[in-house]
């Protein structure tokens, strides 16, 4: 079997998590060059897994004949970089989140759809075991009526983690715990309730050097009459606490917790089944927050390649929980309820005004170099 050619635009933190699968996966994938705007990070991985390094992945996509781009930057280029591989490249993965901004977001879906090109977005904890479960107990109408949806991330950042890269932490580029940390619960908890009707947001910055915030709350009234609460926060110490998600029915409760929402800490119904005590005696916590769901990912994206199937998470469910974080920000700068279908007025992520100044009004020189290769193409990243 021919094995699918991938390439890494991105060569910092989470591409370690990327790599280490696509390894196990050998049978089937492979890559064959890695991209990073530094290029002694680009070549120690390609000296790692005996491939070319660029500097430009454009380049790196003309030459190598991939087959799939998989973009692991900082969170304000995804979009840009992901529109530039629209057309070179039939396959596309991009890292949470898929955009910043609602009409990138939109830009890249119309793109994809228009050429074809199949969009995947990294969101690994629906792969999670425990989380397949609920999905499947949902689906089974065990909960009956949804009534309250909770998700806590209560997790822990040092300033040391802000200043690795000039990007964490602000408007422009990422966003604060919610756009980061917690967009993969927000990402569950639409994914199990369905379309948010409104939301009322309360954020703040206490600990982080960041222009974004460490903290937030939100509460939500979903369209289909359920509520729900949003808790963030990088402030937990001296580490990490838990990541976890809470759904309440008519019929039964499950909260699923761990630090990577992998462990059942509640699983009862009001009608058991047999398989409930398996489910909830196999959930295991794993070594750190990125959790197992990313090899199952992987599977997902090479079996719809292989079958030219449709991923579960494609653009429209990236842009979901996007939309949903937008509303929040909303509501912060508005200090009210924001119905979720609305046009951005307020909201500051993904702003790229405050990009030539720095979290104390001085000029910086992350944000003129970061739109020069952006205006030239997008052809240099890092991570």
């Amino acid at each position: 079997m021919k094995r699918i050619r991938f390439g890494l635009i991105g060569c910092g933190r989470i591409s370690k998590k990327h790599i280490a699968v696509l390894t196990e996966l050998s049978a089937q994938a492979e890559i064959v060059a890695v991209c990073d705007l530094d290029q002694g990070r680009a070549q120690n991985v390609a000296d790692q897994l005996n491939v070319p390094a660029y500097t430009d992945y454009l380049e790196m996509i003309e030459k190598e004949n991939l087959d799939v781009v998989d973009i692991l930057t900082w969170s304000g280029n995804h979009a840009q970089i992901a529109l530039n591989c629209v057309g070179k490249v039939k396959n596309i993965i991009v890292e949470k989140p898929m955009a910043l901004r609602l009409d990138d977001a939109d830009q890249l879906i119309e793109a994809c759809d228009r050429t074809q090109t199949r969009l995947f977005v990294v969101k690994q904890n629906r792969y999670n075991p425990p989380v397949v479960a609920l999905r499947r107990a949902l689906d089974e109408g065990r909960f009956g009526r949804l009534t309250m949806g909770t998700i806590r991330v209560r997790w822990s950042r040092s300033d040391d983690y802000y200043r690795q890269d000039s990007w964490r932490g602000t408007w422009a580029l990422d966003g604060g715990v919610l756009t980061n940390q917690a967009s993969h619960h927000i990402d569950l908890l639409t994914w199990i309730f369905g379309p948010v009707e409104s939301v009322y947001a309360k954020t703040e910055t206490f600990m982080a050097p960041i222009e974004a915030e460490d903290t937030g709350v939100a509460i939500l009234k979903f369209k289909s009459g359920a509520l729900g609460v949003i808790e963030a926060t990088t402030c937990t110490r001296p580490k990490d606490l838990e990541g976890s998600i809470s759904v309440m029915g008519e019929k039964g409760t499950v909260e699923i917790a761990g630090f990577a929402v992998n462990q059942v800490r509640t699983w009862q119904f009001v009608d058991p089944l047999p398989e409930d005590e398996v489910i909830i005696n196999t959930s295991t916590n794993p070594p750190n927050v990125y959790g197992f769901g990313h090899l199952e990912f992987f599977k997902d994206v090479l079996t719809c390649i292989e079958e030219n199937q449709t991923s579960m998470i494609g653009g429209l469910e990236g842009r979901r929980s996007l939309e949903l974080i937008n509303a929040i920000y909303e509501s912060v700068e508005r200090g009210q309820e924001v119905y979720v279908n609305f046009t951005p007025r307020k909201c500051r992520l993904g702003d790229r005004t405050s990009l030539k100044r720095d979290l104390k009004g001085s000029p910086s020189n992350y944000g003129v170099e970061e739109e020069r290769w952006l205006s030239r193409g997008g052809s240099g990243v890092k991570n």
